[in-house]
């Protein structure tokens, strides 16, 4: 399969975390077996510590109307609905072979009726959209988070929570592994958005050093 995501494409091993030993949720049989489909062919779906915490999280918010930008196979939506039963959620995939895929993966687990999948790019389609969300995760090309907080702000409600995912990115952006000289244009553009969301007045934003790492801002 070709991937399309720019982070993919590194000979870096995955970064751990000293507490992923710890976190590692547990899922039902047939996503069990997704997720492992995916490792194994080594397509990019969020680790099972930032699944961990992503359960965790929306267990408690219980949010209502969730956006997703990079479905992938559908293993973090799944996720996300598997301590959600009662949440409509919209995802948005740009790479038409994981699109497919991810539809075949809801309907294995019966959650087809809860989601909108949309083909295309995030951005276009993230301007387009009116509806307004009550957790948003953003998963896509990492270059491009900084270009959609406008929009993502304007869908998030008040009180909403935006999740970026791999903000750390392989231990590049804080430091703690050096840089290649071809990921320093993508570590910049993370770095951008990180200043940005720390720095936004209307949002309250902290850095876990999660998985790869996540950004969680809360709309004020």
């Amino acid at each position: 399969m070709d991937f399309t995501y720019a982070h993919n494409n590194t000979s870096e091993p995955e970064r751990t975390t000293p507490t992923a030993q710890f976190n590692r949720v547990g899922f039902c049989v047939e996503l069990e077996e997704i997720i492992s489909s995916a490792n194994l062919r080594e397509i990019p779906v969020a680790d099972r510590e930032t699944l961990t915490f992503l359960t965790s999280l929306l267990s408690a918010l219980q949010p209502k109307n969730i956006l997703e930008l990079g479905t992938a196979v559908g293993v973090s939506a799944a996720a996300m609905l598997s301590v959600c039963k009662n949440a409509r959620l919209t995802t948005v995939e740009r790479d038409k072979n994981f699109a497919l895929e991810a539809r075949e993966n809801f309907k294995k687990l019966n959650i087809s009726p809860q989601i909108t999948l949309v083909e295309g790019d995030a951005g276009e389609v993230i301007n387009n959209l009116t509806e307004r969300f009550d957790c948003i995760f953003l998963d896509c090309a990492k270059v491009q988070y900084v270009k959609y907080l406008l929009a993502l702000k304007r869908l998030l409600n008040d009180g909403g929570v935006l999740l970026a995912d791999d903000v750390l990115l392989y231990g590049y952006v804080g430091g703690e592994v050096p840089v290649p000289k071809k990921r320093k244009m993508l570590v910049e553009h993370i770095r951008e958005y990180i200043r940005a969301v720390t720095s936004d007045e209307e949002l309250s934003t902290v850095i876990l050093n999660v998985g790869n790492g996540l950004a969680m801002s809360v709309k004020k």
